[in-house]
């Protein structure tokens, strides 16, 4: 059972970076920027796993806000997965406030639909995918964890009649909520200076986002992952910082704060879906090593 937030307050700050490389420092991609989708941003790269029979699949979504990254940064190591035969892949999708959202956010969907069409063709076991990912990649992964299958089986574009349901998810400092009026009063007003928060619906600053609340609420609720936990939802893994000092200091502390970490672990321990929440020193999983333990062990299960 997760301590309670006000234990998790006098606990100290500090945490060692996640391992996290580029592209320069992985294998070679069996598959480099394939499209998925019609915008240049569309584009994936696939590391394809040796095996006889259809292998898992681990797929990478960068952070940084929806409004900038690439999927060749601040990746994960993908070797130790190859060498347990499970395939990965890396992202990237259309970054507001050019594409606000649902584009981005959709993108990543579409992106697990069309490495769906591909199992054949790249020996891929549908049913072990699963997503890993910083920042906004680790909000969207869950969101996709946790929403219900965005598979339309009548759509005339074969890719959208595939299912975005994945088997896990194991994510680092990521966003369980993007609304504004609910942030707030977790973290402080510092946290709504981020970009991420206004510039996802497309507005140039917080104090449009605010007066145009009205009208971008139902984007904030949407995507917001805890909107969406319920107790069929397949398990979640997040690690987060260990600066849990409130208010938050600055936006950077606010968009990465624990707290994002903590509600979710609350409300998925309500309606009792697995969840592990690491915070340096003051949470851990009992069951779970790290977030390769898990993801290995949900990827390689029968």
């Amino acid at each position: 059972m997760l301590l309670h937030l006000a234990t998790l307050l006098t606990c100290s700050r500090g945490i060692g970076p996640a391992l996290a490389l580029d592209a320069s420092e992985q294998p070679t991609p069996t598959h480099a920027h394939v499209a998925y989708g019609p915008d240049p941003r569309n584009v994936l790269d696939f590391w394809q796993a040796a095996g006889k029979d259809p292998r898992p699949l681990l797929i990478y979504i960068h952070g940084g806000g929806w409004i900038t990254g690439d999927k060749t940064q601040k990746m994960p190591a993908f070797q130790p997965f190859l060498n347990q035969g499970i395939s990965c892949a890396a992202i990237n999708y259309r970054l507001a406030p050019e594409h606000p959202l649902p584009a981005p956010v959709h993108d990543a969907a579409r992106a697990v639909q069309f490495l769906r069409t591909k199992a054949s063709d790249w020996n891929i076991r549908t049913g072990r995918i699963a997503l890993t990912g910083p920042s906004a990649g680790a909000c969207t992964s869950m969101w996709l964890l946790l929403h219900e299958d965005l598979a339309n089986p009548q759509a005339a574009d074969l890719v959208l009649r595939e299912s975005t349901r994945v088997c896990a998810a194991a994510v680092t400092v990521g966003q369980t909520s993007i609304d504004p009026k609910v942030i707030e009063g977790w973290l402080g007003p510092n946290v709504l200076q981020h970009p991420m928060i206004y510039q996802a619906v497309g507005e140039q600053t917080i104090g449009a986002a605010l007066r145009n609340y009205d009208r971008h609420r139902g984007l904030y609720v949407e995507f917001s992952p805890i909107q969406h936990v319920d107790s069929h939802d397949p398990p979640l893994f997040m690690t987060c910082s260990a600066e849990l000092d409130l208010p938050s200091r600055d936006a950077g502390h606010g968009i990465h704060h624990p707290v994002f970490g903590v509600k979710l672990k609350e409300k998925s321990d309500q309606v009792g879906h697995e969840c592990h929440l690491v915070i340096p020193g003051a949470s851990k999983s009992e069951r779970y090593r790290d977030a390769d333990h898990f993801l290995l062990t949900k990827l390689l299960a029968k």
